[in-house]
């Protein structure tokens, strides 16, 4: 996995190593890219920390500074100051700011022993706030993964039918991460995992452009003059999608492989827009996030982006897109 040129990367991102030569078998034709940097050493904007789940390497974690708490909004109408629990508790890693509200809702977070009840509770930091009596630690920099989900895992905490979730596969010394979106049970490659709710929020937003790349092999015929037609976008079942760079690379056999480069991330996306041309997807791998690419990793492989390269894209997040 490694950090493609730019902030957004390229339009249409070349794979080191370009397409499997024939004759190696669906899994070789269907990997994106070149080595992780765990195989290969380090690599621009990434760093290995963790090996394939399971081997997790020991290490201690920094905490942020601790600074002393304002309590929340004025009622005299003078400014208020800091911000919303919600967004701190979010930015700890405890839970994205809608869990956070329902949480306060269920009167499981407090304040100095007080029931928080209402989620406009406004605060400089963390100081002396429990959820679920536990005190909740600063928040350290924020910090972001690169993970290469593999199938048959569900992109959640839990799930109350037993199946197994991105969880199950991630080293237990890494620190408490959300997912940047989501991949569907049966999707495999590249989903990013950040302990920062804002930074989830920002990689996240429609408004922000940030574009995901696919490659679906997909069974059926369709033609490129077809695909070119979803630069436009298009509506499906009274559902708008937004502009789809969409390229025909090759056929084998009944199933077309084909890349599909999206910036709005609706849930099921890919698959609606190629079942509306006809097409039942059998494979569907994400090879690019952002600037993020997945490149050789294989299913399981996770690495964390250096410090420097997460500022610059920060930074780049909210730009106008030219």
């Amino acid at each position: 996995m490694a950090n493609a040129e730019g902030p957004r990367g390229p339009r249409r991102p070349q794979r080191p190593g370009g397409r499997p030569p024939s004759g190696q078998g669906e899994r070789a034709h269907a990997r994106p890219g070149a080595r992780t940097s765990a195989q290969t050493g380090a690599k621009a904007g990434a760093r290995p920390v963790y090996g394939r789940a399971g081997t997790s390497a020991p290490r201690k974690f920094n905490k942020g500074p601790s600074a002393p708490a304002v309590r929340a909004a004025n009622a005299d109408g003078t400014p208020r100051e800091g911000d919303r629990i919600a967004k701190l508790l979010a930015r700890a890693g405890v839970a994205s700011r809608r869990d956070v509200e329902r949480m306060i809702g269920e009167g499981r977070i407090a304040i100095d022993g007080k029931i928080v009840d209402t989620p406009a509770t406004l605060l400089k930091s963390l100081h002396g706030v429990t959820v679920d009596g536990i005190a909740v630690k600063e928040p350290s920099p924020a910090r972001l993964f690169l993970f290469y989900k593999p199938t048959g895992y569900l992109t959640a905490a839990r799930d109350p039918l037993g199946r197994p979730t991105i969880y199950d596969r991630l080293p237990t010394d890494l620190p408490r991460v959300m997912p940047v979106g989501r991949l569907d049970f049966n999707t495999e490659g590249l989903l990013l995992l950040t302990t920062d709710g804002g930074l989830k929020r920002e990689l996240e937003l429609p408004s922000n452009g940030v574009e995901r790349t696919y490659r679906a092999r997909a069974f059926g015929t369709v033609s490129q003059e077809q695909l070119e037609e979803l630069i436009d976008g298009v509506e499906i079942d009274g559902m708008r999608y937004g502009r789809i760079d969409a390229n025909l690379e090759r056929r084998t056999g009944h199933n077309q492989w084909i890349e599909m480069t999206i910036t709005e991330g609706k849930n099921r996306e890919v698959r609606r827009v190629l079942e509306h041309l006809g097409l039942e997807v059998n494979r569907l791998i994400r090879t690019r996030y952002g600037s993020f690419t997945l490149d050789d990793a294989k299913p399981g492989d996770i690495m964390e982006v250096r410090q420097h390269d997460l500022a610059v894209l920060r930074k780049s997040l909210g730009r106008p897109k030219k």
